[in-house]
């Protein structure tokens, strides 16, 4: 007798991108993991677009720019314009690009895993995230993880893109990049964001996760995209964003006290606020790693295990990069 034949055969693979990027680097590193899959005529790709209402500006005005820290701290979703989905499509992989705001989510995302019908959709379906950020994500990829594990979503990988400046170099060009709109370099520093061949090699996830589809991969539990160097942690910096997050967390529970986004009260605070994070940058972040530095072999194991922890799942071992690298 044949075999039976196989119900998945000839089936269309349906993935769901989320999509919001302000200064389009992020749209950029999506579009380029796309590009597989929407060549392939077995798979359907379906972009939603997030869209706050307000939406947030960018370049951002400086005091607008601080004044969202609070909510992004807290995790207060924004209002969304209505999606196009109503939660009840069924999807066979999402695919999850997100940014960091003041070692936090960002609002549109947080807005959007926080939303009805992202709950409905996300139960149960397994999830690619995908950073794009300066260099600090590890505390915002726990809060990350805490939403996802709320809506019953499967977080199978996630993929870390970070600016390849100086760490205290993108202290200066990020912001200057967000407040200006100018990324090029200058007075020496490197340019913001991420590099040209950054961006381009993102495609081998994009290779990588075509062929899982085809092989139905994404219904396991494992990783899809292990061995191509997706996650490495800097476990350097998880003292300077255990500092920042929690006077994130503090000074915006004071400014949520005195008013909502725009009040006028939040103004004088804001500044006040501007300076001490800029004295925290300029003395706890630079000492932080100069004491690290010194004692190291001390903490070798502790950092080996944080730098560990946060490369889950997907790891940064590259022993497949020469299957889909360029």
């Amino acid at each position: 007798m044949p075999a039976n034949p196989d119900p998945s055969a000839g089936r269309v693979k349906r993935v769901l991108v989320i999509d919001y990027s302000q200064t389009g680097q992020l749209r950029r590193v999506t579009e380029r993991i796309l590009e597989p899959l929407r060549a392939d005529p077995a798979i359907s790709v379906h972009v939603e677009q997030l869209r706050p209402q307000p939406d947030y500006p960018c370049p951002w005005p400086f005091l607008r720019f601080f004044d969202a820290f609070p909510e992004s701290a807290h995790g207060v979703p924004p209002a969304l314009a209505p999606l196009s989905l109503t939660g009840e499509e069924e999807f066979d992989l999402v695919i999850l690009p997100w940014q960091v705001w003041f070692l936090a989510p960002s609002l549109p995302i947080t807005g959007f895993l926080k939303h009805p019908v992202a709950q409905r959709l996300l139960r149960g379906k397994p999830v690619v995230a995908v950073v794009a950020c300066r260099n600090m994500w590890m505390l915002a990829f726990e809060k990350l993880q805490a939403m996802l594990h709320a809506s019953g979503a499967r977080l199978l990988d996630h993929v870390v893109l970070t600016d390849p400046g100086p760490t205290l170099a993108t202290f200066v060009t990020t912001p200057v990049w967000l407040l200006s709109g100018r990324k090029k370099g200058f007075w020496g520093m490197p340019d913001a964001g991420l590099s040209e061949a950054q961006i381009a090699g993102t495609r081998r996830f994009g290779l990588a996760l075509r062929d899982a589809l085809a092989h139905d991969r994404e219904q396991g539990s494992a990783p899809l995209l292990a061995g191509l160097g997706a996650a490495r942690a800097d476990a350097r910096l998880y003292v300077s964003e255990k500092a920042g997050t929690r006077s994130f967390f503090l000074w915006g529970k004071l400014l949520r006290a005195v008013g909502p986004p725009g009040a006028a009260l939040r103004k004088p605070l804001l500044a006040l606020y501007f300076l001490f994070l800029l004295t925290l940058i300029v003395t706890f972040v630079p000492l932080s790693l100069m004491l690290q530095a010194l004692l190291r072999p001390l903490f070798r194991d502790r950092l080996s295990r944080i730098q560990a922890h946060f490369e889950l799942p997907s790891g940064s071992a590259g022993e497949r990069y020469h299957l889909y690298g360029d």
